[in-house]
């Protein structure tokens, strides 16, 4: 695997680190405080009602959106790319981030991951890698043309990230033109009914990724961009990787 080369620290005095580190903090808390209002403005944003009935299969069968949260309030979907016959090594890395379900439970919140994949497929591949979280196919269901992590203008003009397909080409983001994406959507529930309260792509996602959150603690940093992860039990091998 590439590793990003990267200069180490210059070496100084308990009071040198002590004033930068103080001069860091200040950038560091004022971060915190942006961050902190933008949680709020999305808590803020509005809702749109889905009324497709969408039917997706999983460890127990065929279940509904609805079924989806558990009987809990709010819904958390990761959109889980799926490569040939196995799941993305990038996304594979945001489910080995996914902690214990008892906190984000006591909270109202159910997490689930979604792929248009068959459920055989999916099945396998999470048993290979030894995930708990409640994994979803979508297969047959127009579920991720709607929320814009699949490509094809066959079935619903491109979008993703926000962007159209004019877009993604002046970017040269042509990778986003044809097949799965990765994506998370938020869902609340009032009664029966269910609502869209958010979406989020690309680098959206990369809050997910615990491993992260701790390598930037570190001098050495990230080192590998999330595209150069292999699956957890691939190491050895380096195996390929998606965009």
């Amino acid at each position: 695997m590439r590793r990003i080369a990267v200069e180490l620290p210059v070496v100084a005095s308990p009071e040198e680190w002590r004033k930068a580190r103080v001069e860091l903090l200040r950038e560091e808390k004022a971060a915190t405080a942006l961050l902190d209002r933008i949680a709020e403005r999305r808590r803020a944003l509005p809702m749109v009602e889905v009324v497709e009935p969408y039917v997706f299969v999983g460890r127990d069968g065929e279940a509904s959106l609805l079924e989806l949260f558990e009987g809990r309030r709010q819904l958390i979907v990761y959109h889980f790319m799926w490569v040939g016959d196995a799941g993305c090594p990038s996304c594979s890395v945001v489910a080995d981030n996914m902690g214990h379900p008892a906190h984000l439970g006591a909270a109202e919140t159910t997490l689930v991951m979604v792929s248009r994949a068959p459920w055989a497929d999916i099945d396998r591949f999470q048993q290979r890698m030894g995930w708990s979280t409640p994994w979803y196919s979508s297969q047959g269901t127009g579920f991720n043309y709607d929320f814009h992590v699949t490509s094809d203008p066959e079935v619903a003009p491109i979008e993703y990230n926000y962007m159209d397909q004019a877009e993604l080409e002046a970017k040269g983001f042509d990778y986003f033109l044809t097949g799965d994406n990765h994506g998370l959507s938020v869902f609340l529930r009032d009664g029966d009914q269910v609502f869209h309260t958010y979406s989020t792509y690309g680098r959206g996602c990369e809050t997910l990724v615990g491993t992260y959150s701790y390598l930037d603690l570190t001098p050495l940093g990230r080192q590998l961009h999330i595209t150069e992860f292999p699956h957890h039990d691939s190491y050895e091998s380096a195996a390929g990787h998606c965009h």
